[in-house]
Formats: structure tokens, sequence, C-alpha cells
């Protein structure tokens, strides 16, 4: 293990609260706590940073031992990275302006009757692009909100649970928005993954720390947190 002292590893994520956050130059939340016990287990230094969630996608599909989370997995995704551990579950739906008693969203269908923000390569932006929804592509989760207020579009996706770490981010009331609608097809788990040309010997140190960790205390209730 002493030859991971110093790999050279790039860790990248998207800022969604409260699972991944950033103060200063510290990115921090439930899911990053995961990925920090599962390195550090691993007797690796690695460097996090907050991308926009299209390019963060993309430097993780290129780039040698890159890793990514919190990253949905899915059958279409599953042959495209090595997934390494869950470390958030998603359950996500439809989220509107609760002023807005225009918008009523009963099943899935009927949300096709308005403009939804999603962000570029996120699966709902898949899921919903693959229904043929009218969508509007943002570079991250703070913009679909800013349009959301804006009334640019009449609705976003996002989990309930994350609504109020996110509103406090961009210093509204919680109460300003409504979680009408889950979308079944995006309750999954998010996952650590990696690009596929990671250096094989320390993939398998990750995928051995994370057997370590998976059944302590610690990161149960870091997978449960919201």
């Amino acid at each position: 293990m002493s030859s991971f002292a110093q790999p050279t590893l790039v860790v990248v994520t998207e800022f969604s609260p409260p699972h991944q956050t950033q103060i200063g130059n510290k990115v921090g939340g439930f899911s990053t706590d995961i990925v920090t016990m599962i390195v550090n287990e691993a007797n690796m230094n690695t460097s996090i940073s907050i991308y926009p969630w299209a390019r963060a996608y993309q430097m993780v599909s290129r780039q040698k031992n890159t890793l990514i989370y919190s990253l949905a997995r899915t059958p279409e995704r599953e042959s495209l990275f090595h997934w390494i551990a869950p470390v958030v579950h998603f359950k996500l739906g439809f989220v509107k302006l609760a002023q807005r008693d225009d918008v009523r969203v009963n099943n899935t269908q009927q949300a096709k009757h308005y403009k939804i923000a999603v962000q570029r390569n996120d699966l709902a932006y898949t899921v919903l692009h693959n229904h043929r929804f009218d969508l509007l592509l943002t570079p991250d989760i703070q913009n679909s909100y800013h349009l959301l207020l804006a009334k640019k579009v009449d609705l976003i996706i996002d989990d309930e649970n994350y609504i109020p770490a996110m509103s406090k981010h961009i210093g509204v009331s919680p109460d300003r928005f409504s979680f009408i609608y889950a979308i079944d097809e995006l309750n999954v788990d998010g996952y650590l993954a990696a690009n596929l040309d990671i250096d094989p010997e320390i993939l398998h140190a990750l995928q051995q720390a994370f057997l370590k960790i998976k059944d302590a205390a610690k990161y149960k209730a870091l997978l449960e947190a919201h």
C-alpha cells in the first residue's frame, strides 16, 4: 500500500448541497465525507474539485485516474465506468415555485406541458430527453434554481430532501419551493466511480477500502443523511 502514498488522482464532483458543498476552497458534504473515508482507508491523497456537472462528467470520461461522484448508476452507464461505492441515494422529482398554482403535475406525462430546466449530462436530462420533454439545459443545479425563481422555467428536478440546503445557499426560504411529483426512473443510487483507464492497482485499493468501511456505522449514517 505504500506505493499509493502519493497517487496522481483527480476527484471531481458538482455543487449539490448538502452532499457536495464548498466553503472557500474546501469541498465538503455528506457524500464528500464518504469519499474521504474511502481514499483515506486506501492510503491515498486526492484533490477534490467542484465543476459544472457536464465538465466533471467529461473529465472522468476522458482522463485516466480520474474519479467522480455522485454519479447515478444506470444500465446505460454500467459499462462506461468502474463503480466503486454508493455515496448517496437520489429520490428525484419535479420542483416548482410554491406560488405557482397553475403548475400541476400528477403524472410524468402531465409535466410535458411545462418548460423544465435540467443540467447537461445529468441523469434527469437523459431520462426526460428520451421522453421528449421541453428542456432547458443549464451548467449546474444553482442555475436551474435561479431560472425557476425568475420564472424562466416552470419546473426543475431535485431531491425533496435537498431543497432546504440549496435554498439556504441561494438566500431564499425553502417555502418558496414545492416538491410535487417523484419520478420513478430517478430513484437511483449515486456512486463514486472511476474512469475505465484507471490504474488497476489503484482501483483495487479503492475497492478494498470500500469493503473495509461499508459496514461502519459512520458510512451508513452518511449514506442515509439528508
